[in-house]
């Protein structure tokens, strides 16, 4: 991938900067509202966690993965323990080259995104691999089902995939300073022909990750320093309606985010080596599988569990914006101002 902080001065500073306001960090990121707790993953073999999945089939477990020059591994974290309890490696599939993301859909079948570009929107195509989730938690190989993938306004950088858990349809945000793009796939992916994905609503964020509410009726996604969740209706995927800001913790990269298997928190996980997955609320309150409407509320509000702040918090986070602006530069935050 293109790494954002690849100058040693930048990454640096961030370290700095996120040591020095670790407290604020702290306080600025409400606590979830459900039992969900925070962990450290352990793994040595794991130093990039790209991508983040709540398993459907093993209460507490997340799927993740590195996102290049590691192979067709994933592995399931314990969050109780942060140690990897199984690896899977993946069979029927050529060399992952950047992967990038994680998502579970239906029928707890596994989608993972070789989405990245380290030509920076170069690559002629990207795929997409299709497992079944094991149903026992073991070191074993699983044979995927391999897509090729292109978009219709041609190549682009990603590193956000999301699959709908109701319909199953795949989406993928496009990664730009600039502002993304949210692309659908068709109904159906095929394996015997290419995948067109069409763009179908902007998303004005620095995208690195994105995940569906377990009920299917919230879309959030995820930059380094931001967030935000929308209103989904199926009917209307081209008129996502923002609801409300995420509490996006301060991390070192970053990188992926997944709802809670009840969809009542969200958990953010970042590169590195003993990397932390971090929870936050859920705007709107959060929603079950089988929720009525709990993750619908008015846009535009203050919701609990948006990243605005107040009290000495408030003073924090504006110190962390903009030492961040001055650090990183305006263009990395998001262009219209929250």
């Amino acid at each position: 991938m293109r790494r954002p902080f690849s100058s040693p001065f930048l990454a640096g500073a961030l370290l700095v900067l996120a040591g020095a306001l670790a407290a604020v960090s702290t306080a600025a990121t409400p606590a979830a509202a459900s039992d969900a707790e925070g962990f450290t993953i352990t793994d040595p073999r794991i130093t990039e966690s790209s991508g983040l999945a709540a398993s459907h089939q093993h209460p507490g477990v997340y799927w993740t993965h590195n996102d290049s020059d590691d192979g067709p591994y994933l592995y399931a974290v314990d969050s109780k323990t942060g140690k990897t309890v199984a690896t899977v490696t993946l069979s029927g599939i050529g060399e992952p080259r950047d992967v990038e993301a994680i998502s579970i859909g239906p029928d707890n079948h596994i989608f993972v995104g070789d989405i990245g570009d380290n030509l920076g929107g170069k690559w002629d195509h990207v795929w997409i691999y299709e497992l079944p989730e094991p149903k026992e938690l073991k070191d074993q190989t699983v044979k995927a089902t391999q897509y090729d993938v292109k978009y219709e306004d041609g190549a682009r950088d990603a590193e956000s995939l999301a699959v709908h858990p109701k319909t199953g349809r795949v989406y993928i945000v496009s990664k730009s300073e600039d502002g993304g793009a949210l692309y659908e796939a068709p109904a159906e992916l095929s394996a015997s022909s290419t995948n067109v994905f069409k763009r179908v609503a902007a998303v004005d964020l620095w995208a690195t990750d994105a995940a569906f509410s377990p009920d299917g009726k919230q879309f959030a996604v995820r930059g380094y320093f931001n967030g935000y969740a929308y209103t989904w209706d199926d009917e209307t995927t081209g008129k996502i309606k923002e609801q409300g800001k995420l509490s996006v913790p301060l991390q070192p990269q970053g990188e992926s985010m997944t709802y809670t298997a009840d969809g009542s928190a969200l958990m953010y996980g970042s590169e590195g080596e003993d990397s932390e997955v971090k929870p936050g609320e859920v705007p709107g309150g959060g929603s079950g599988p089988s929720s009525g409407g709990g993750s619908s509320a008015s846009g535009g509000g203050s919701d609990k569990g948006s990243a605005d702040l107040t009290g000495n918090v408030k003073v924090g986070g504006v110190v962390v914006l903009v030492a961040l602006a001055a650090v990183f530069g305006l263009s990395r935050l998001r262009r219209r101002g929250d």
